[in-house]
């Protein structure tokens, strides 16, 4: 459950970042940390489908028999939801822009 509220916070902040950084695709403060939200809970699900998940699911599952998690399965969960919430936004963002275009 902690690892999905840290991928949770860690996407809004990719989100924010993103459209912060990319202009281009910001689509405002509140958006972006929802499309941030978003694309961290499915980063961080993507993640636990694919090789980097298992690493990070052995060396959670020795941290919480051990009473909490390590700081490698944090790290790993703050930039697969980060990254995973940055890439969401300006997916969202691009699609947005391009329906704009296509309306003009």
């Amino acid at each position: 459950m902690e690892g999905l509220i840290i991928n949770l916070i860690s996407g809004a902040v990719g989100g924010g970042a993103a459209g912060k950084l990319l202009k281009k695709f910001d689509m405002g403060m509140v958006k972006n940390a929802i499309a941030g939200v978003v694309g961290g809970g499915l980063g961080g699900q993507l993640m636990g489908m694919l090789g980097g998940g298992a690493a990070m699911e052995a060396a959670t599952g020795a941290a919480e028999a051990a009473g909490g998690m390590d700081m490698g399965s944090i790290v790993g969960q703050v930039a697969s939801g980060g990254v995973g919430g940055g890439v969401l936004m300006v997916v969202i963002g691009l699609v947005k822009n391009m329906m704009a275009k296509k309306g003009e």
